[in-house]
């Protein structure tokens, strides 16, 4: 009985990205995350409380009016970012990412489990 190599594009595609899985953690992003990791990280936590948010307005655990006040609050935390980065260069310094995350630990605690 002879052994047969499986060659199909299926298979090779599925083996390389096995193979390289572990490099693509490491490398995911675009640019400019890499270059603005305090940023990254603040935007995508207002991501996520927006969209949680979103989730327990649908659930009805906040009301519109509250959800209002959530996103208005978060949206103002992002501007605060933008406005801090401009005024370095594009940049966010640590303790400024501090104090912004503060902020979002509040708005996260407002919104609910």
């Amino acid at each position: 009985m002879t052994r047969r190599i499986l060659t199909t594009p299926a298979l090779l595609c599925a083996l390389m990205l096995g193979a390289l899985a572990p490099l693509g953690a490491a490398h995911a992003g675009t640019a400019w995350e890499h270059a603005h990791p305090r940023r990254d990280q603040v935007l995508d936590r207002t991501q996520h409380l927006n969209a949680r948010i979103r989730h327990e307005r649908r659930e009805g655990e906040l009301t519109a009016a509250q959800a209002r006040r959530l996103h208005h609050q978060v949206r103002a935390t992002r501007l605060q970012q933008r406005d801090m980065a401009r005024d370095n260069g594009g940049y966010i310094t640590k303790a400024q990412q501090a104090g912004l995350n503060q902020r979002e630990n509040a708005i996260s605690r407002r919104v609910g489990p």
